[in-house]
């Protein structure tokens, strides 16, 4: 669990975990999610088929709503919330400007997220053990 997480982290191919998965850096706003045509160093495929990376809108709405949840909590431990005050408005506007501010890192984490479901550092050992 912990190797699978690092390398969604790291951004690097959830086969052999080491070709990088996008072509630019994450604040080159206009290239965020342009990824190789295949991994430069095992050669695995990044987009298998047209409309594959659809599923990733769930995967970017979970991570956002779980993100949500978790400044939630932080806010309300750490500061409290009322509904006699405006506190709770304070969370919500903090919120929305770091969702925005970190919507292309949820981008590429979903795509990472949505690729490593199809594509495991086990698939060459399974085409191995099927050619013999």
């Amino acid at each position: 669990m912990f190797a699978y997480i690092k390398n969604i982290l790291s951004q690097k191919c959830p086969r052999c975990h080491r070709g990088k998965m996008f072509t630019h850096k994450w604040y080159q706003l206009k290239y965020v999610v342009a990824m190789p045509d295949k991994c430069a160093n095992c050669g695995q495929r990044t987009e298998i088929e047209q409309g594959f990376y659809y599923g990733t809108g769930y995967v970017s709405y979970a991570l956002t709503v779980a993100f949500t949840v978790a400044t939630f909590i932080a806010w309300w431990v750490l500061i409290g919330l009322s509904i006699n005050d405006n506190r709770i408005f304070w969370w919500l506007g903090t919120n929305v400007a770091l969702l925005v501010i970190f919507q292309p890192w949820f981008m590429r984490t979903s795509r990472l997220i949505w690729l490593s479901w199809f594509f495991h550092k086990d698939d060459d050992k399974h085409k191995k053990n099927n050619a013999l």
